[in-house]
């Protein structure tokens, strides 16, 4: 808590309960105590009230005198104005009007994984959440608007809100080993399970008369990159740098094919021919994913790239049910950032189902052995379980507000790091280089899909055709795009902002391991702020 006599800090710790109350989903994935049981207030009241609270913290914070602030102050003042500053601009896109998503969570996987409690006690607040989601997904029918709503982003919706309803009477029982406990959770998930049927019917029938458009905007996607992530670009310029990436990592990938094949430079039909070489099954996909994890740990540490936090783990394991429908992807959970676990979760993608044929065989080829080293760098070491642990000693206030564009932009920095440090094999490399193409292909689409200049169709093609991802992975690829605006441009734009960032540090006398221990320990702030907090290389750095 802060000296009652430094008004700065009393007003960080107003503004960090105020995000904790308004927001007991994310307090409880944090780590903070009273919050395991209750659900976000997601009335249009609640919606409002978080906008109008937001300008009025905003306006606090720019009212304070910089120069009455110590620089790790400064540092602080100017990541909550970055955040707000976001928010506000935002404030009309209303998503609480056009997406059901935000609606459907309810977080008890993750309480159970994360374990910070008893078993009891995790019981006790999943039945809670579970009794509660009924309420929540009936104000998400009073709030969602049919003029604003996009048919293509409810649909999508609509997929994750069934997945929910098999998890919520099927699965969510399971997480607890007790009978008696377990027999709480058959109850209440039949509970949450009737009313994800009743918002499922639901928004079958919402679906056909929305009429609205997933297409964020050129202005809203600028103030993103520039108020939110304080960044000298716009969508035009990050377009075409993402052309020009795109253009320059294909020219290497050629380079690279040519060695594997014999002279060919059509790198796109080695990559096809190396998709086609996958373990058996989901299952043995997981066991690979685990192996390589081990690797990378290993070959992190030995060659003095990072400084390893102690006492941590990444657990490699199946990602959760209630997300198999809407993220095709590898993902990684950290541990709560207010508890000392350093225990992680590396999600291996597995399919919604498992006797869908083209669903398991597009899984087996995204992630086959040529690929899986990239991956595994990227989400677990040195990319983002990581970096998570490491933030871990961050200021409060860091630990809570925190850029995507610089937590993707420093997993997929990693990712060439680790290349240039010798960890990956020829085919590897040409695996490595296939996700940054894959992040270039995602900035083009990402910017052209939300200025209105690629329709979703021709998106799908273009990651198809131009990265060499499979239709079905593409279609969900997209349709995250169109959810998530702006999301999908973080990886490489966060990534070459941080690249440049290391080259003028080495070129000061900094070390490697100096620049990667510094900049992930400031925590995730956008990447010029934590380029500021982190200052020049010293003697020892």
């Amino acid at each position: 808590m802060a000296e009652p006599s430094d008004p700065f800090e009393l007003a960080i710790d107003a503004l960090m309960a105020r995000e904790f109350e308004e927001s007991p989903l994310m307090a409880a994935a944090l780590g903070r105590d009273g919050f395991d049981h209750r659900l976000d207030d997601c009335t249009a009241a609640g919606f409002e009230r978080r906008a109008a609270d937001d300008r009025l913290w905003l306006q606090r914070f720019s009212d304070m005198d910089p120069h009455a602030l110590t620089s790790e102050q400064v540092i602080d003042r100017a990541l909550v104005m970055a955040t707000l500053d976001r928010r506000v601009a935002l404030t009309g896109w209303e998503e609480w009007r056009r997406s059901p998503e935000g609606y459907l969570e309810t977080g008890i996987t993750e309480l159970f994984l994360l374990a910070i409690r008893t078993e009891d006690e995790l019981t006790e607040a999943a039945v809670a959440r579970l009794n509660g989601i009924g309420s929540v997904l009936d104000e998400a029918a009073e709030n969602l608007d049919p003029s604003l709503a996009s048919r293509l982003i409810v649909e999508r919706s609509l997929a994750q809100c069934v997945a929910n309803i098999g998890f919520a009477r099927n699965d969510v029982c399971q997480l607890a080993s007790g009978p008696g406990h377990q027999d709480r959770l058959r109850a209440a998930g039949e509970v949450g399970a009737r009313a994800y049927e009743k918002f499922a019917q639901f928004l079958r029938g919402f679906a056909p008369t929305c009429t609205g458009s997933y297409e964020f905007g050129e202005d809203r996607y600028n103030d993103v990159l520039r108020r939110g992530e304080l960044l000298d670009t716009d969508v035009r310029a990050l377009r075409q740098q993402g052309w020009e990436e795109y253009h320059e990592v294909a020219g290497e990938m050629a380079t690279v094919a040519a060695r594997i094949a014999d002279g060919s430079t059509d790198w796109a039909a080695v990559v096809r021919r190396l998709q086609q070489v996958h373990p058996p099954s989901i299952s043995d996909m997981r066991d690979g994913y685990e192996a390589v994890c081990l690797e990378a740990r290993r070959f992190m540490v030995d060659h003095h790239l990072v400084t390893n936090p102690a006492d941590e783990h990444c657990i490699v394991m199946p990602a959760p049910v209630a997300v198999r429908a809407t993220l095709a992807v590898a993902s990684y959970m950290a541990p709560p950032m207010f508890k000392p676990s350093k225990d992680g979760h590396f999600f291996v993608p597995y399919p919604v189902d498992d006797g869908d044929l083209e669903e398991v065989n597009g899984l087996l080829e995204s992630n086959a052995p040529y690929s899986m080293a990239t991956t595994a760098v990227h989400e677990a070491y040195p990319g983002h379980h990581w970096h998570l642990m490491t933030m871990k000693g961050a200021r409060a206030i860091r630990r809570i507000f925190t850029s995507t564009y610089f937590v993707e932009g420093w997993a997929l920095y990693t990712e060439g790091m680790m290349r240039d440090a010798g960890f990956f094999t020829l085919t590897q490399e040409l695996g490595q280089l296939e996700a940054r193409l894959f992040r270039a292909a995602r900035i083009v689409v990402d910017t052209s899909l939300h200025t209105g200049e690629m329709t979703f169709d021709e998106a799908v093609a273009f990651m198809h055709d131009r990265a060499s991802v499979p239709i079905p992975t593409a279609r969900s690829e997209v349709a995250r795009y169109c959810a998530w605006p702006t999301q999908a441009s973080a990886y490489l734009t966060g990534a070459m902002a941080i690249e440049q960032t290391r080259d003028e540090w080495l070129a000061a006398g900094g070390s490697l391991q100096g620049f990667h221990d510094a900049l992930g320990g400031s925590g995730a702030m956008p990447v010029p702020l934590a380029v500021r907090s982190i200052g020049q290389p010293g003697p020892n750095r």
